[in-house]
Order: C-alpha cells, then structure tokens, then sequence
C-alpha cells in the first residue's frame, strides 16, 4: 500500500512537485520570530549571500529601513503569526546595499496537531518587470507634466472607450477633474448631441488601427461651448490589438467664429440683404453658439442718438424704447459704452447705478446683467454698440469664450455698418441734392410716382406744390452766392420742419423746391401753405444782414388738374406765376374754384385776426340753473362775431378757424378777460352773478404763463378765483404736449374750477378724468335731446350723473329745450341745467334784464320758462 501525503497526493509525487519548484522559485522558511531557518539556492542567490551568512538572519535585515520605521514590516508578522497568509511585490535588500523587487507570498505552515510551527515564503524576482514598469511610469509622468503643460485638452481612453486619463489642459478647458471624469464615455461626456451611428464609426476606425480627426463642437461642465479640432490616435499592444486612445482636442473656436461667421455674413452681404437682416444673422448664430446670452446690436449716429438694428430675441417694444435715446455717461451698459467707447459690464441691473434710469425696461423681461461692446468705424469712434443680456448673472458673463465671440462679431458689424454708411452715402450723392439734402429731381419724381399710385387706389386726393422764393436772385447779386447756398439750406429745413412725416419734398433746382403732399384737400394745403409762410418769415440774419422771406406758391390736385407728375408739376408751375404775379408771399390753386375757396378762407383768417385786435368780438352769456330752487347757478360766455360785410359768423366757423391759423389762445384769454369785467360789471350793479364759465382749447394750457394770467385777470377785477370756471373738451385728454397737465395742475391750484365739457362724447376715459382736477362734468345735448325717446340715452345720462356723484363732481346739463326734460332730469336728480328752455345766450344788458325778471319773487319757477326767453 503507497504512502500519501496529507493532501492526499503520494508522498513520491509531493516530493517531486516540490523540487520542481525549488528549481525555480526561490524559497525560504522563517520561525515565528522571523528568523531565517532554511533558504534554497535561488534565495541566496537573489540575496547574494551564502548560506552561512544567511541562516540565522532576521526577516527584518532583509527589509528597508523605511519598512522597518513605518510599522509595516511589524504589520506583516502579526498577520502572518495570526495564521494569515500574504502575497505582494515587496521591496528587498540585498548583501550589497541594492534593492531588488520579489513577487512574495508568506505562507504559515502548521503541524499535525494544528499549531503554526513555520512561515514558508516563495517568491519570483521581479525586479527587471519592476524597473521597467517604474521607469515607464516615470515617462509618462513626464508626458504628462508636459501635457498639462498645453492649452490643448488630452485624454487617455481604454478599449472600452473609458477615460483613465485627463490633463490640466483639459481640465482648464472643460472645467472638469480628472477624478470627475475617469470612466465616462468621452463621447458622451463631451459631445452628447453627437448620434450613436458616429459613435459606432469612430471605435470601428480606431479599431482598425487608423487615426480619427474630426471638427465638432464640444461642451464644458459649465456649458460652455467650443470648437475643437480633434484628433484620435489609437494605441496597438504587442498582439495587435487596439489597447487604448490618445485623443487631443485643441481649441479653434476664434477661427472657427471667424470662419463660420464671416462665411455667412459676407455671403449675405454680397447678396445685398438689407443691414438690419445681415445683423439679425449674427445675433441670431452668436446664440445658436451661445445659448446663455441674447445679442443685440445698437447704432450710434452722427448725433450720438441709439437706434436699435437687430435683436431678434428681444420683445420689439423694448428695442423701440431706446430708439432715440442718446449716449451718456449713465445710459445702461450700451449708452455707456458708446460714451466711453470702451466695453462696460454690469453683472447686477438692478443695482447698478448706469441702469437706474433704465433698468425699469429691462428687469421685467427677466435678465440679469449685460455686457456692451462699442463697434468703432475706421476713424476709431464708436458707430454702434453690441451687447450681451444674461438671464443668468453667473452664467459664464464676460468669459474668455464670450470675449471671442465678441471679437469675431464686432468686426464684422463693423464691416456691415460702415458698408451700409458708404452705401447711404452713395444714395444720397445719386438722389438728394447736395446743397440741402432734399431729394433731388430724380428721387422727387420716383416718390411721386408712388404717392400718385396709392391715392389713384383709395381714391384720395393729393397736391404737388411749386414753391418758388421771392427775390432770391437780389440776395445772390447783392450778398454773393455763400449766402444765398446758406438761404437755400435754411428753407429747406424751414420746408421739413412743416411738413408732416408722409409728405414728400425736393428740391428742382436753383431757388425752386417742390412738395408733394398725399391725402390731402384744400383745406389742408391752405393750412400748410400758412404755416410755410409763418416760417418763412421767421427772423433770418446772413452775412450780418437781416433777411425777410416769403414765397409765391403755386398748387395742383391730383386727380382734378392732372393724374401724372409732369402734368401737375407745370399746372403748379402755372399757379405759381399766378401767385407771383399777386405780389411776393401769395399763393394760387389751378383750379379757380379751389382758388376761390382758399383765397376766401384767407381773407377770413385776416378778419377774424383784424376782429380779434381791433375790438370786435364780443360775449354772449348762456344761464345755468340750479333746477332744484330756480336760482341762478353762473352762466357761460359764449364768443360771437359780426363782421361789417359778411353779417353774422357762427362760432362753428370761426372757431375752428382759429384753432388752425393759430389764434385760439388768443382768443381764449381775451374771452377770460372780457368774461371777468363783465361779471365784475353785473356786481358792481348789484347783480347776483354767481360765476363764469369760459370755454378753452387745450392749446391754450401749453402756455406756461396761463396760471399768472388768470391770476392778474382776477386780481384786476376784484374776483376771487371760485368766481371763474374754465370748461375743457375731451380732446384735452389725448393732448401730448409736455406743458398741458402741469398748466392745469397749477390753474387748479390757485382755485379756479374746471369744468368738462361734453362729456360721454369723444374721448371719454375714467383714468384720465380721475387725473384731470375738475369739479364739474357737461353733459352733452345729444344725451339731453334723446331723453323722450331713447330709453339708451335716459340709461346713459343716469350713468354719467352717478360718475359725478361717486366724483363728488356737479354735472351739468347742456341743451335743455323742453319742460319733459326738464322733469325727466331733475327726476334723475341732475343739479343744474342750461338750454333754450331756460335763455338762449343773452347779450349782457339782455341778460340783465333776464335776471331782473327771473329773481322776482312773483315768477321764480324752476322748471317753466319766463314768456319771451325762447325768442331773447
């Protein structure tokens, strides 16, 4: 029977395993306390020492002072007398001071009984492995000083397409660590919108050993976006096999802008697209590149004033709010930067003090901060700005990847803008008149054409004036021709300044200038023609002599006197020579009944201005009656006209001529003075005149001296300021001018009342009225005429009479005619009426006379009219 071993192998085949391994392995056997007890051949080889010098050594001889010092050779033996075995490469020192690297394993080894009797170690000398692998590691820490050292991003990836390196300079780049990204997918790390069909190409070329290159934009942690070139190089092992990529990504994003950018603005460009579409293209790929920002380009012209040209992702209504705006040393980021003509970057809107007066507009649209560049021309002023808006204030504002796209964009709009200049320059030498800047002939012509077509379409009328200056040629022989090249610009800026934003104006030649002037009638031209003259006439000095101008003006209608260009033209030339033949300042229709008209209208203007100089107006006093006791509640002044050859003018002409010709706030504040000595008058008689009501038009609230005025008429008169009422139209609510609510405001201080007049006609606006200080509503008489009839306007007179109560305003009722609706108001609780059912408006010493008989006990009635008041 064979004997076996305790492993149940025959003893002979243990035994030859085992000399087996003594051949090539190097074996030693330790006690307990680590002293060497048995060392084969190959161990005191891989020592260098011989048996006699080893046997008997402690395992801690063999160890490196630093093993020894650091507890872990102290570790290694209480593990290993706990009955724990332990592999590992494990650092040696050889007899001669050397180190050499063993791959180890300490195995305890115990005896039939169970107790650990010895420590057997086997080890392979691995110390050329481990040099080289230590130097390997040594170049590639090299490699990899010198790769942080780049600005290009590196990345080492395995077969699996891992990331098991990164560099600085991809860390600078990305905003990653190397800890953050081993492991991950570059691919999809970096480029997630990329398909997975290129993915699956891109390993197969690898995999075939071939290099890949690509240009692709790439993402950051932030993202950030670039373009990067990169290039792919895979790494082949001994075998052939692919073993790992080397991948390195350089930033090309400046020339790419540059390529990308410039390719499509040039293109378009060349296409001749219109400026505002060629800038719309940049913003619009700025943000394509970089989603985190809204692009806006501004102009700066000549006059320093901001008009926006694109920014296609901003509201149009907050682009027209700074059309016009002018730069400033506080003007939001772009009115700044203009100013500076330097970039300004505001990273908090709402607190910075270039936004406080502008901030108001922007906030609301949800962003943040803006940076603005300016865009400088080729003389290096500032000829536009342009900015980035962030929602997000910490989203990347002003970084360097910005900065290059500002850089690449800047330029460019400068090309397109300064193309655009030289492009206006070129129409302005080829269509205006280089003198005055007016359209010249040709472009006079063209517009006209236009103009002509659109009124044949709707059926409108149009006029071609011919303006030809009276005496120029005398300011040319006796002034020389500078002054009379500086008379010919100071018309025709006179000209515009008349002219409305649809009329058109040119200039012919010599001291001829032409205007067109679209839907427009008689009326409208004679007014025109009027304030042409009136600014003419405006105070002119040249070469220190002082000028008058005027103007013979001639005028044809389309379609009545021609339906092309040229026709008119030589009809107005024709009404022009008519106009001259007058004497100078005169102008002419072609048609002798349009002639006929206007001159007439004329020669009324000239009257009502006479009438109003000369004394002859004068005020008719309509009563206004408390209907609840009959008494006299004030009355109003009504202006009335008799001229000596026409008779009686109505109010319902010459009053609108006035408002046209200019005269109204003449005539307003002779009718507050005339109102307040009359009343002054009736009192000094002993006459219980309440007050005075006096009608103004809103132009007359544009003189900021109306507040002294009225002040000075009051205090002539011995008046106190409740004394007067001013009554007001509703289309003093849709007047813009700068000086009406101010003058109001402080009429209203110094106590008179103000009154609405025909109210729930018009314009009629709860907001505005709540603005407006009065303390008084009119209803109007077409409410008052349809009481007996309409049960509408009974609905509507009721409603505006609780508006005034809920005001705590007295309204007024106009027009009343009839005892029904004297009833049908006062049963709706009106205060106080005016109408012919009461007296018609009375000449003073009528109403006099009116008041004698209405205040006799006898006759006082509220609601019936005294015999004879209809006819008064």
């Amino acid at each position: 029977m064979r004997e076996e071993s305790n492993d149940g192998l025959p003893e002979a085949v243990q035994r030859t395993q085992f000399q087996a391994l003594d051949r090539v392995m190097a074996m030693a056997s330790f006690d307990l306390d680590g002293v060497l007890c048995h060392a084969n051949r190959n161990y005191l080889q891989l020592l260098g020492l011989p048996q006699d010098q080893a046997l008997g050594r402690s395992h801690q001889s063999f160890c490196t002072a630093a093993q020894v010092h650091s507890g872990a050779h102290a570790a290694l033996w209480s593990q290993l007398r706990a009955g724990q075995a332990h592999s590992g490469v494990v650092e040696r020192v050889r007899s001669d001071g050397s180190s050499c690297w063993l791959e180890a394993t300490y195995t305890p080894v115990c005896d039939a009984q169970g107790q650990l009797t010895q420590i057997l170690k086997v080890a392979t000398d691995v110390t050329q492995r481990h040099l080289q692998e230590q130097a390997h590691q040594q170049h590639l820490e090299r490699l990899s000083l010198v790769a942080d050292a780049s600005d290009a991003a590196v990345i080492i990836s395995d077969s699996q397409s891992r990331i098991v390196y990164v560099n600085g300079g991809f860390s600078r780049m990305f905003g990653w660590t190397q800890e953050e990204v081993l492991g991950q997918a570059p691919i999809a790390l970096l480029a997630p919108q990329m398909q997975e069909t290129f993915t699956e190409q891109y390993r197969s070329e690898l995999r075939g050993g071939k290099p890949v290159w690509s240009e692709e934009i790439v993402v950051g942690k932030q993202g950030q976006r670039y373009w990067a070139k990169v290039t792919s190089n895979p790494v082949i092992n001994d075998q052939g096999v692919w073993s790992c990529t080397v991948s390195v990504l350089t930033d090309i994003t400046r020339s790419k802008m540059h390529e990308a950018l410039q390719h499509r603005v040039l293109e378009a460009m060349a296409r001749e697209q219109p400026l505002s579409e060629v800038l719309d293209m940049v913003c619009l790929e700025v943000e394509r590149i970089a989603p985190e920002v809204t692009a806006s380009i501004l102009e700066v012209d000549a006059q320093g004033l901001l008009h926006p040209l694109a920014s296609p992702s901003l509201p149009s209504s907050y682009s027209a709010l700074l059309d016009g705006v002018a730069i400033g040393p506080e003007v939001g980021s772009c009115g700044t930067a203009a100013w500076r003509n330097a970039p300004v970057l505001v990273t908090d809107i709402a607190t910075d003090p270039l936004w406080r007066d502008y901030k108001h507009l922007i906030l609301p649209l949800g962003y943040q901060a803006c940076w603005s560049t300016p865009i400088c021309g080729t003389a290096g002023k500032p000829i536009g700005t342009f900015a980035f808006y962030y929602r997000d204030a910490t989203a990347g504002v002003a970084s360097a990847y910005h900065q290059q796209l500002v850089d690449a964009c800047t330029h460019l709009c400068a090309l397109a803008l300064e193309r655009e200049h030289t492009r206006a320059r070129i129409r302005q030498l080829a269509f205006y008149d280089g003198l005055t800047g007016l359209p010249n002939r040709s472009l006079l012509q063209a517009n006209a054409d236009q103009a002509m077509a659109a009124a044949a379409r709707n059926d409108e009328q149009l006029a071609v004036l011919f303006i030809d200056l009276d005496r120029f040629k005398q300011v040319n022989d006796s002034m020389g021709h500078p002054a009379g090249d500086e008379l010919l610009r100071v018309v025709a800026a006179r000209l515009q300044k008349v002219l409305g934003p649809g009329d058109i104006a040119g200039r012919l030649s010599g001291d001829e200038f032409v205007a067109v002037l679209p839907q427009c009638d008689a009326e409208r031209v004679t007014n025109t023609i009027e304030r042409l003259q009136e600014q003419l006439a405006e105070p002119l000095v040249l070469a220190d002599n002082a000028l008058a101008i005027s103007a013979s003006i001639g005028i044809a209608m389309f379609p009545a006197d021609g339906r092309d260009m040229e026709t008119l033209l030589h009809r107005a030339d024709m009404a022009m020579y008519q106009a001259k033949s007058s004497g100078r300042g005169r102008f002419s229709f072609f048609s002798s009944e349009m002639n006929r008209l206007a001159q007439e209208r004329l020669a009324l203007e000239n009257a009502l201005r006479k009438a109003l100089q000369g004394g002859e107006l004068r005020l008719h006093y309509q009563p206004q009656v408390d209907l609840a006791s009959g008494q006299l509640y004030g009355v109003e002044a009504l202006a009335r006209w008799t001229h000596p050859q026409l008779g009686e003018i109505s109010p319902a002409r010459f009053i609108p001529l006035a408002e046209e010709c200019g005269l109204i706030a003449d005539l307003g504040r002779w009718a507050v003075g005339e109102a307040c000595r009359q009343l002054a008058a009736w009192r000094t008689q002993g006459l219980a005149v309440p007050a005075v009501s006096v009608n103004l038009s809103p132009s007359s609230f544009h003189n900021l001296d109306l507040p002294r005025m009225i002040a000075d008429t009051l205090d002539r008169h011995a008046l106190a300021p409740k004394d007067l009422t001013l009554e007001l139209t509703e289309s003093i609510l849709l007047d813009t001018n700068p000086s009406t609510m101010k003058t109001i405001e402080e009429v209203h201080a110094h106590g008179v009342r103000l009154s609405m007049d025909d109210f729930g006609t018009g314009y009629s606006s709860l907001s505005y009225l709540r603005r407006l200080p009065v303390s008084e509503l009119k209803l109007d008489r077409s409410f008052v005429a349809d009481l007996e009839n309409d049960e509408a306007a009974r609905a509507l007179s009721s409603a505006i009479l609780g508006i005034g109560q809920s005001l705590r305003l007295t309204v007024v009722a106009e027009g009343v005619e009839t005892p029904v609706q004297n009833i049908m108001l006062r049963e709706q609780g009106y205060p106080v009426a005016q109408g012919f059912l009461f007296a018609r408006p009375l000449a003073p010493q009528d109403l006099e006379r009116w008041l004698v008989a209405r205040m006799a006990p006898a006759q006082a009635s509220a609601d019936q009219p005294v015999h004879g008041e209809e006819s008064a």
